[in-house]
């Protein structure tokens, strides 16, 4: 029914709201319940690397590294793998697993039929991986800093702006992951995939001088090299390499972009 037959019957059809802030708050509480009651989900990105941390810290927070101000092979090398890690597995892995599975359970194409936007799925999914990047960071930063003493970043606010261009390349290729995979199970497991890769070419499993000079090459192009690449120089007060910006840059635009482009609301 047409406005002019509306008003010919005698019925006014009030406009379409868009959802306001208890709308959005009901959204974000609803995505930051679904990521608690996946225990993997929630576990894996805090303790995983927290344990690979503490692995190969105890033989390494005595080592002081020339010229960083007393910091130790701990905060120096090891600790930016750490937190990076802790980005990867929560943007690259958690979240396409979730938007899968709203797609699957048809909550997108539902919300398409009323004024809230599925893309407000996508926001809220953002939202909470943020939160649960900052308990990570805070986790591993505060055993760090209780068992191994902690000097932290030289320059505190350029940490934090590669941590959030960091968290925006990871995001973004885990939008475009469950932007492409067809089910919850393929989002995890090519999620997965990627994030493992990224991680072997840019120095998870150890520094990128053991490896193939090509692969080391490609692997601080990659989001995981790149970022770890910027977060030892902004925490150092070191010059950043504008490959590195690049590198991250570059994941941001083609991963959104893609995200957008290709996006499926329902299966």
């Amino acid at each position: 029914m047409n406005a002019s037959a509306a008003g010919a019957t005698g019925f006014d059809i009030p406009p379409a709201r868009r959802p306001g802030l208890d709308a959005w708050g009901q959204m974000i509480l609803a995505e930051g319940r679904s990521v608690v009651r996946d225990t993997a989900g929630l576990v894996v990105p805090l303790g995983l690397p927290l344990l690979l941390m503490l692995a190969q810290a105890f033989g390494n927070s005595e080592q002081i590294v020339p010229d960083s101000g007393g910091r130790s092979v701990l905060e120096v090398f090891i600790l930016p793998v750490t937190l990076v890690m802790i980005v990867a597995l929560v943007g690259v892995v958690n979240m396409p697993s979730f938007l899968a599975m709203h797609r699957k359970e048809g909550l997108l194409r539902r919300l398409a039929a009323t004024p809230a936007h599925p893309a407000m799925v996508l926001v809220s999914q953002v939202i909470i991986s943020a939160l649960q990047t900052a308990a990570g960071f805070a986790l591993a930063l505060g055993v760090v800093g209780f068992a191994f003493g902690l000097r932290g970043p030289v320059d505190l606010a350029r940490t934090i702006g590669v941590v959030l261009l960091i968290a925006a390349a990871m995001y973004a290729v885990g939008m475009l992951v469950g932007a492409l995979v067809p089910s919850t199970n393929a989002a995890i497991a090519v999620g997965l995939l990627a994030f493992l890769l990224m991680g072997a070419a840019g120095g998870m499993f150890g520094g990128t001088d053991n490896l193939p000079q090509g692969i080391a090459t490609v692997g601080e192009w990659l989001p995981y090299g790149a970022g770890v690449q910027v977060f030892e120089a902004a925490w150092m007060g070191q010059q950043i390499e504008t490959d590195h910006l690049l590198a991250l840059g570059i994941a941001v635009v083609l991963g959104t972009l893609s995200a957008v482009r290709f996006f499926r609301w329902s299966q």
